[in-house]
């Protein structure tokens, strides 16, 4: 790398790399196992959202090689989300619920801390972020409204 500053870059794009497959992880795991009537149309949207995190994962990656960064692989990951891990209660939709907000929250500071450290300097990078920012802040929407309707019943 030519610039520190992309060093700086493709450290950040690892952060939000590690987030976006620690969603996938996550997302697919409550798909699978909330139980009940109620949490039906929680396990699809999670089940699609995570084609899209994968391919979130899949540019965040291409990014990183694109800067001489090295993508890491399965045992140089962290993990972050806490607040999303299943839970022994299968039937718990509003801690799910909950859990994916604040992990769409991560995830959209990290893109917002990407976006700042490229203005004026990498704006390949910078766009991208946006872009995937955009696409998390909706799921964050949704979901927001899934906590409306089921915090109400």
């Amino acid at each position: 790398m030519s610039d520190p500053r992309d060093q700086q870059i493709v450290d950040e794009l690892i952060v939000v790399y590690e987030l976006e497959l620690e969603a996938v992880e996550n997302f697919l795991a409550h798909s699978i196992n909330l139980d009940g009537v109620r949490a039906e149309e929680i396990k699809k949207s999670l089940a699609a959202d995570v084609t899209g995190e994968i391919a979130h994962s899949q540019m965040v990656a291409a990014r990183i090689k694109q800067l001489d960064g090295l993508v890491p692989g399965s045992l140089s990951l962290r993990r972050r989300q806490t607040y999303l891990q299943p839970s022994a209660d299968t039937t718990d939709v509003l801690k799910v619920i909950r859990g994916v907000i604040a992990a769409e929250e991560a995830v959209i500071a990290q893109y917002r801390k990407i976006v700042q450290l490229c203005e004026g300097y990498d704006y390949v990078t910078q766009d991208m972020a946006i872009t995937l920012m955009a696409d998390e802040e909706a799921h964050r929407r949704e979901f927001r409204g899934f906590l409306r309707e089921y915090a109400n019943e």
